[in-house]
């Protein structure tokens, strides 16, 4: 096993990228439950505000609606909780900014109040997983209702509004289950297969070859949490397990898998269709998993996310710096140039701010040339929007459907559709000329984007480094441990089941903190060859664990079974001497 290597005292700086920002990718397998969903969750209470003549309130039932963007990749089981989760964060952003609207017009304290709740919303989401759109939305809603003007005796009825639109988008979020209870997992588990079989159809050697592999792996780890999360296992999920098992088996023993037959596999379980029967795999290996997946669901849990997250030490508190420095130091520079809506920089900060400072680069570009498109398709739709209010209404909806299609391919192109959108929300209370607008969306997205990029170089995130070291650590020591497993001829397949596990999530958990620190300034260089070797021995010990549990019998050959997996040891005990 390697040792760590000697860093340099002098701080590392990477190059900030600009071939490729504006390239646009391809659409994910998920993009339109979101966007359905957001339309679905939004028609209703605007069409009832419409009869009513009250759009002035239509904000409040946004709030509600908005949650109907989250949770779409998470089985229902566990979606119902998530959602959940996701309705009392908006409701209590929106309470505390409501509240204290109420209680001062001091625009100093508002911005104030405002980065203090996009940071805390930020440290959650990440903490948390929640998953795309993150924290965004949380801060527009809370943000935007501090410059709202408020009353106390208003609030109960404010907040009764979003809650109503809450419970109608947890409902929205949930409704495919009647018709599809498997769809999330089917999915999960398809991007498995695609992944396992675009590494083996591939032309990648060294470092990209590795990278493939770890994103294959990252996707069938991703697969059976999804697996997991979805607590009992019905025919469809052991079936599905079979199918990830194939996928292990292929990334564990590429020469015998069949790339085409995974991506007919993957093809098969998308949609409806009854799932593909995989021939040839050990039942006793199979049984095995049953046994792990009570074990998971009965082991006592670790510290919650959350307490980590704010814990000493935690990678996460540099961000909460990070994003509560630049999105207050934003709101304040708009609104000191003379912005009537500073809540829009505080936004753009919180927006801009990703995993390093390279991806926030990245995003900050994307951000500001999104929004220039943007204010000029405001500029082209305000007077059909203010024609009637059921044609505002209408573009709302289009335009919220057409940001959650676009957003996938790449940020900037959501972009030009959400910020008309915005400006048009804007407009439910009172009409504004388009000029002003415009100038204050552009102003305040040029600001947030400056001063957030500054607040990324200048508050050092250097416990990248360390988290880094700590998930080495963690990837060696779970490697030592199963390779002691495979040495003991006795040891239980259960055992070897809980090493695989552990293994291939400290792997993903390595080259994930790998890629977070290597955009990330001012750090000592990076243990580059190390993490390689990390990946590479654990990875070889990965199969040999496939092997040795029967896994490989897969391959359609089970007379082979034994002998792949002495081979496979054979194969990966010399490295275990090997200096690097």
């Amino acid at each position: 096993m390697s040792s760590p290597s000697t860093a340099p005292a002098r701080p590392r700086v990477t190059k900030l990228p600009l071939a490729g920002v504006l390239r646009p990718g391809r659409l994910n397998d998920l993009w339109f439950k979101p966007a359905t969903g957001n339309v679905a969750s939004m028609l209703v209470p605007m069409v009832v505000l419409l009869l009513l003549d009250r759009l002035d309130l239509a904000p409040y039932t946004m709030a509600g609606s908005l949650c109907a963007l989250y949770g779409h990749n998470i089985p229902y089981a566990r979606r119902a909780r998530v959602v959940l989760w996701v309705v009392a964060g908006m409701l209590s952003g929106l309470a505390v900014a409501m509240l204290t609207s109420a209680a001062t017009d001091s625009v100093a304290l508002l911005v104030l109040v405002g980065a203090a709740l996009a940071a805390l919303q930020k440290v959650v989401c990440e903490a948390t997983g929640i998953g795309a759109p993150g924290p965004v939305i949380f801060a527009f809603v809370s943000s935007a209702t501090l410059f709202v003007p408020q009353t106390f005796d208003a609030i109960p009825g404010h907040l009764g509004l979003a809650a109503g639109a809450a419970a109608l988008s947890w409902c929205v979020t949930m409704a495919p289950g009647l018709l599809r209870p498997n769809g999330p997992e089917r999915r999960a588990t398809a991007r498995a297969l695609e992944a396992t079989a675009a590494l083996l159809m591939g032309e990648h050697s060294g470092p990209a070859h590795d990278r493939a592999r770890s994103a294959a792996a990252a996707a069938v780890e991703a697969a059976w949490h999804s697996l997991y999360a979805a607590r009992r296992r019905t025919p469809v999920r052991r079936a599905l397990e079979r199918l990830l098992v194939r996928a292990e088996t292929a990334l564990a023993s590429p020469q015998e898998a069949d790339a085409a037959l995974l991506a007919d596999y993957a093809s098969q379980v998308r949609g409806t269709r009854p799932l593909p029967h995989v021939e040839g795999l050990d039942e006793n290996a199979l049984s095995e998993l049953a046994g792990i997946d009570i074990e998971r669901a009965t082991r006592p849990r670790a510290q919650h996310p959350l307490l980590r997250a704010f814990a000493p030490g935690s990678p996460l508190l540099p961000v909460l710096a990070r994003v509560f420095l630049g999105s207050l130091l934003a709101g304040l520079a708009a609104w000191g140039i003379g912005s009537d809506r500073p809540y829009w920089a505080i936004v753009t900060a919180l927006s801009i701010f990703q995993t390093n400072v390279t991806t926030t680069w990245t995003r900050a570009i994307q951000r500001v040339f999104g929004n220039l498109v943007g204010v000029g398709v405001f500029a082209a739709l305000a007077p059909l929007a203010r024609a009637t209010p059921a044609a505002l209404v209408v573009l709302v909806l289009c335009l919220c459907f057409a940001a959650e299609a676009f957003m996938p391919r790449n940020y900037w192109m959501g972009q030009i559709w959400v910020t008309p959108m915005a400006l048009l929300v804007s407009e439910f209370a009172a009409a504004h000329p388009t000029g002003e607008l415009v100038g204050d969306r552009v102003l305040d997205s040029v600001v947030g984007a400056l001063v957030g990029i500054a607040a990324a170089f200048f508050v050092t995130n250097r416990r990248a480094g360390a988290h880094l070291e700590r998930a080495l650590t963690a990837a060696e020591a779970a490697q030592r441990e199963t390779e002691a497993l495979l040495a003991r001829p006795g040891a239980s397949p259960a055992a070897l089941e809980r090493a695989r596990r552990g293994l291939t999530g400290a792997l993903v958990a390595v080259r994930a903190a790998a890629d977070a620190a290597a955009g990330e300034w001012w750090q000592r260089a990076l243990p580059e060859e190390r993490v390689l070797d990390a990946e590479r021995a654990g990875h070889r010990t990965l199969a040999s664990t496939v092997a040795r549990q029967g896994f490989l019998a897969a391959g359609g050959r089970p007379e082979r079974a034994t002998a792949t997996a002495e081979e496979a040891v054979r194969r990966a005990r010399p490295q275990e001497d090997t200096p690097v």
